[in-house]
């Protein structure tokens, strides 16, 4: 069996913010949101449907408490939850806390606005901010 590792892309467009019981707990490099995304811990697979029952139900309850801690923590108007996959075939499901005011609303935050990458002094701030994500599970 093959080491699971994470795309590049996701590698190189995110923070390592946690690692839970199934999925990593990565930060996506855009300021403009908070945006978080699940990656299940199982090398090649491609969709959440390639989960074994057993991981389709922990994912579940790790989205389930990386949603609404997200909710409690940054009191958006709308939690969006996403898994697309186009340019990265690598399971991975996105959390992003939207705002009737942020940059995209209504639509999808994809393809609005190029992202707006943390300042390290920010990344810092938000990094501090996430660590009760670190004891969730």
């Amino acid at each position: 069996m093959t080491a699971f590792q994470l795309a590049s892309r996701l590698a190189a467009d995110t923070e390592v913010i946690a690692h839970w019981p199934l999925s990593e707990v990565l930060l996506m490099n855009d300021r403009q949101y908070p945006w978080l995304i699940l990656v299940p811990r199982r090398e090649g697979v491609l969709e959440l449907y390639e989960l074994s029952r057993e991981d389709r139900l922990q994912w579940l309850e790790e989205s389930t408490r990386l949603g609404r801690w997200l909710m409690d923590e940054f009191g958006g108007d709308k939690l969006n939850i996403a898994a697309l996959g186009n340019q990265v075939s690598q399971l991975h499901i996105h959390h992003i806390v939207r705002y009737r005011d942020d940059p995209a609303w209504p639509g999808p935050v994809w393809g609005k606005l190029p992202a707006e990458p943390y300042s390290h002094s920010q990344l810092v701030a938000v990094q501090e901010r996430l660590k009760p994500l670190k004891n969730l599970f």
